[in-house]
């Protein structure tokens, strides 16, 4: 059955370390040898200071992979590279997804914001999470990453919403100011914490604190 819009707001959500977990100690490992760069998780590596242009489109994987590698990375060795990547950004986290879940079946509209690049959208295609959402904006696909103004922007002219009716849940505090700055609802999300309780949390738009809208969590469920 089609499910039909209807006037309540969106909520836009952030996918790694929102819906996914952080890459674990034996994940950056696995890429670590099969890059042969140490300390790919650190904030100065290669894989971090070229990761907006992958992520924005603007460098293809070979492109990448060479600078994190530090020296020419062909498609083979790219592509393996791009399922290790994949593998370590697709560890689940189940409490917000339950939350999402409850979400949807409740009838609330649901859609994804997301720096990645176009190999990560391929591998995490068919995840089933990716059911839930009416929307996915991916960076690569868009050519815009966060925390730019004009990806905000577009996402909000293909949701046709106002600002105000957005709720977007985000872990970096750089991507939620530049919400703000929009009047898009943004709530900064601790990957320790529960999404409900960062939905239930008053929001801020701007630098005026308002009101938070009810959590859909604790509304009367929506009749089919």
């Amino acid at each position: 059955m089609a499910r039909i819009d209807s006037p309540r707001r969106w909520y836009l959500i952030d996918y790694g370390n929102v819906i996914s977990t952080a890459p674990t100690p034996h994940d950056w490992e696995l890429l670590a040898e099969a890059t042969g760069a140490q300390g790919l998780q650190d904030s100065t590596s290669a894989y971090w200071q070229h990761r907006y242009a992958y992520d924005a489109g603007t460098l293809t994987s070979e492109e990448y992979w060479s600078l994190v590698c530090r020296e020419p990375v062909e498609h083979v060795r790219s592509a393996w590279l791009d399922v290790l990547d994949g593998n370590q950004w697709s560890h689940p986290n189940l409490d917000t997804l339950d939350v999402l879940e409850d979400l949807d079946a409740r009838g609330e509209r649901l859609a994804l914001l997301s720096n990645m690049p176009a190999a990560m959208v391929s591998h995490l295609s068919h995840a089933p999470w990716t059911r839930l959402f009416r929307h996915l904006f991916f960076s690569s696909s868009l050519r815009l990453v966060k925390p730019s103004r004009a990806i905000f922007e577009h996402v909000l002219a293909e949701l046709a919403v106002d600002a105000g009716q957005v709720t977007f849940v985000d872990d970096s505090p750089a991507n939620i100011a530049a919400a703000r700055a929009l009047g898009i609802d943004a709530r900064l999300f601790d990957p320790s914490a529960d999404l409900s309780r960062v939905l239930a949390h008053p929001g801020r738009t701007g630098d005026a604190e308002t009101p938070a809208p009810v959590s859909p969590l604790e509304r009367e469920p929506v009749p089919d």
